[in-house]
């Protein structure tokens, strides 16, 4: 009688797999081992970290890029003037003069220039934004006749240059008698911005008209509507387009050389522009730097104030959403 004895082989050494549950066809499928998976993630994660290197450097490239005329109004307005032309070109003035922001106040009407810009400014803006906003929740939630044709009448507006009319405007405001006053710059912003109409319009979309039907079902009516549900939502909107609202009236050149012609009623851009003729012919280049520095400011103040409430806005709807 002989005996064989069979010698199954070694069990291979067992591998941690990952195993999905049954599918409703009774398969199983398997995934790739636990550990190619640690390694697959390790590199992903490096791939991140160092995409995420790159991206900041080129970010902290561009800033640098994107601030360095500002810097250099600010060192130009502390030089004197032979430092101007220094070669190669002083970034640390050496010595600062800080008395050129003294002397600009006396060079011209800086004070009642800037005073007229901000009276121009936050009375076209402020009201403008609120003419605005409304006009925005008529166009996107009330039932108007034909709220559709004026809306797209107001798109084919934006078209329309200001070069355009220019002048019927002026002879409009010429036969009102008020050419050399600040009215023909405020009162064509009272009426709203047709840009931030637009944009809070397509903003509204995504509030859901049932919002307001419960509000109207309570007896509310639609400015109590408008305050209370409407503008909270949309605050970040309204925040975004009220800084390059300001901006633009603020920086804007061409209507006030059309209509200021007082020295005491001009805004600020044209003091800088006389500032301009008159001193850039004496190589007063620190005065020029420091009066435009100056009307920097108010700008830059704005920014930041509401740069901060758009974070606030976007956190706080995302919390309620």
């Amino acid at each position: 009688m002989t005996f064989t004895t069979s010698t199954s082989p070694s069990p291979a050494p067992a591998t941690a797999v990952a195993v999905l549950p049954q599918d409703p066809g009774g398969r199983r499928r398997r995934r790739a081992p636990i550990g190619d998976s640690s390694t697959t993630v390790g590199m992903r994660s490096r791939s991140y970290r160092s995409m995420n290197v790159i991206v900041t450097i080129v970010l902290a490239v561009g800033g640098i890029i994107m601030i360095a005329p500002l810097l250099w109004t600010f060192t130009t307005s502390l030089k004197t003037r032979e430092a101007v032309f220094a070669l190669p070109p002083q970034w640390i003035p050496d010595p600062v003069q800080w008395e050129n922001y003294l002397r600009v106040w006396s060079a011209g009407p800086l004070a009642s220039g800037i005073w007229n810009s901000i009276v121009v400014s936050v009375s076209v803006t402020v009201v403008g934004t609120a003419t605005s906003a409304l006009a925005a929740f008529a166009f996107a939630k009330m039932r108007l006749p034909f709220k559709n044709v004026v809306f797209l009448t107001l798109l084919v507006a934006i078209m329309i240059p200001f070069p355009t009319i220019m002048i019927p405007q002026f002879k409009m405001f010429g036969d009102l008698g008020m050419v050399d006053t600040l009215w023909p710059l405020i009162l064509p912003g009272l009426f709203g911005n047709i840009v931030m109409i637009f944009f809070l319009r397509q903003f509204l979309d995504s509030v859901p008209d049932s919002i307001i039907e419960a509000a109207k079902l309570d007896g509310a009516g639609y400015l109590r509507i408008f305050w209370t549900l409407i503008f909270p939502a949309i605050r970040p909107a309204v925040a975004a387009q009220f800084i390059l609202w300001f901006m633009a009236v603020w920086n804007d050149y061409l209507a006030p050389i059309i209509y200021l012609n007082s020295p005491e009623r001009q805004t600020l851009q044209l003091v800088i522009a006389s500032f301009n003729a008159t001193y850039a012919s004496q190589t007063d280049y620190p005065l020029i730097m420091a009066a435009s520095f100056i009307a920097l400011i108010p700008v830059l103040v704005v920014f930041v104030i509401f740069q901060r409430q758009i974070i606030e806005s976007v956190a706080l709807t995302g919390a309620k959403g």
